[in-house]
């Protein structure tokens, strides 16, 4: 295989491997090529069978972790626990061994693709049938996982691979590290010890705030989070720190997904039931869920009466607030991704663009454009004018998080609209296809499509680092 390395390091009796293993390393019968993330429990590497050449994931606990007995025991048990389950919507383990300095790790199939946060974070909102497709092999994983008696208790989009895998997408459940055991095996303890509040805080159930007994249905209040993000592109109780959060998550009534984006009342009611305070008044698995989320969906299809839809040209502004990816939500962070979002909605809500997509880190502002070529021309002027200074505000915003990247990216082409008693609405079309045309690495200019400039004259900074044609 052309990308693998050609040399291998080994390792000889009780020498000890680096904190973060090297590519090339020898790991069992594995070399290790690359790392591709990084949590609180460990690393997660790509590798490859040295013999076979079968590439796979190898996840290596902590050196820090496992010097504690209950890290080793809770590592050695998510491996079991995944093995346990066995369902082709979760991730595969092929085999567990431990380094010869000690610390365990697991061998897992490797899947390529994007975890579905990203993808939330790309796209923004889904409409509700794509919701559906989305959860209804991740509620066939939970249901397999709660049958075993396992509750995932970290559910979220993080945790959610899109794999594609012979042309074919594949959803698939990761990370049972924090996983709990309802009914061990005779001798066996619990996966974590009571009282623990482990979890992410934006999906964590109240009970898990309080420390009380959990079972599926703390993955109902958790499938009810996801599905809040899924259509609305933001969080029920996002909060600017994780105190808020979770004041929220125990106390405030949870807000209905339809104040931010246009979904049914049988939707809304999904939604508030799944994140109930109390456990006994949301859904009681994960099947109930599903099949209510399916019928929602039906009929919502087959009710709906059909409306006149236009294609109008439109030019768009999309703010992307980037972070590292292994970076921890902290209140700086958060309080600075407010800043930037905050702004930004105002100047693109004060020059009269729609906001068809907003989500935790990237808001898009949508100004259609007229019929007429030279009005249209006139248009695309002006909303330029609107970005330039909005970038430049941005980027030297004060207090700024060095953490934060802020990219500014315009784009020309058509929006699918069609009006409600609140006014246009944006409803499809390329313009909000946006992996296609704002680009994925960091910039230090605003970049603008030739599709937006066209027949236009802007100014822009010496060295064109104030705008940039892509």
């Amino acid at each position: 295989m052309a990308d693998q390395p050609t040399n291998t390091i080994s390792l000889h009796g009780s020498e000890p491997y680096p904190d973060r293993l090297l590519p090339g390393m020898k790991v069992g019968d594995y070399v290790i090529e690359a790392p591709i993330a990084s949590g609180g429990c460990g690393t997660v590497y790509r590798a490859h069978h040295a013999m076979l050449g079968r590439r796979v994931a190898i996840k290596v606990l902590s050196r820090e972790l496992a010097e504690s007995r209950e890290m080793l025991k809770r590592f050695e048990r998510e491996a079991k626990a995944v093995n346990r389950i066995g369902h082709p919507n979760i991730v595969d383990v092929i085999d567990f061994h431990r380094l010869n300095d000690g610390r365990p790790y697991y061998v897992m199939e490797l899947l390529e693709g994007t975890n579905l946060s990203d993808v939330i974070k790309r796209q923004g909102r889904f409409t509700a049938a794509q919701a559906l497709e989305i959860l209804e092999p991740v509620c066939a994983a939970l249901q397999a996982a709660h049958d075993k008696g396992i509750v995932h208790r970290d559910l979220k989009g993080g945790n959610i691979m899109i794999a594609t895998r012979a042309d074919q997408t594949v959803v698939k459940l990761l990370d049972f590290g924090i996983a709990k055991l309802i009914h061990p095996e005779p001798g066996e303890a619990g996966l974590t010890t009571g009282g623990r509040r482990l979890g992410t805080p934006s999906a964590m159930a109240p009970e898990q705030f309080r420390g009380d007994p959990v079972d599926a249905r703390t993955d109902i209040y958790a499938l009810g989070v996801l599905l809040y993000r899924l259509l609305t592109g933001q969080l029920p109780f996002p909060g600017a720190s994780s105190e808020e959060i979770e004041r929220s998550h125990l106390n405030a009534p949870a807000p209905p997904p339809s104040r931010l984006a246009p979904i049914s009342p049988a939707m809304d009611a999904i939604v508030l039931r799944c994140l109930e305070k109390k456990p006994e008044r949301r859904y009681p698995s994960a099947t109930d869920f599903i099949c209510a989320l399916r019928d929602a969906v039906a009929s919502q299809s087959s009710r709906k009466a059909p409306s006149k839809v236009l294609s109008l040209g439109a030019i768009a502004i999309y703010v992307d607030a980037k972070t590292p990816p292994s970076e921890e939500a902290d209140d700086a962070l958060l309080d600075d991704l407010t800043q930037v979002l905050d702004l930004a909605e105002l100047r693109l809500r004060a020059s009269g663009l729609l906001i068809p997509l907003q989500t935790g880190s990237a808001l898009l502002g949508v100004q259609l454009l007229s019929d007429d070529a030279e009005q249209a021309r006139q248009e695309r002027q002006r909303t330029l004018e609107v970005a330039l200074p909005l970038h430049q505000e941005l980027v030297s915003r004060p207090s700024a998080d060095p953490r934060v990247h802020v990219n500014v990216s315009v784009h020309a082409d058509r929006a699918l609209i069609h009006s409600s008693h609140q006014g246009p609405e944006i409803v499809g079309g390329p313009i909000l296809s946006i992996g296609a045309w704002v680009p994925a690495d960091e910039a230090a200019e605003l970049r603008a499509t030739s599709q937006a400039c066209e027949g236009l004259h802007l100014k822009t900074k010496a060295g064109g680092k104030y705008l940039h044609l892509s």
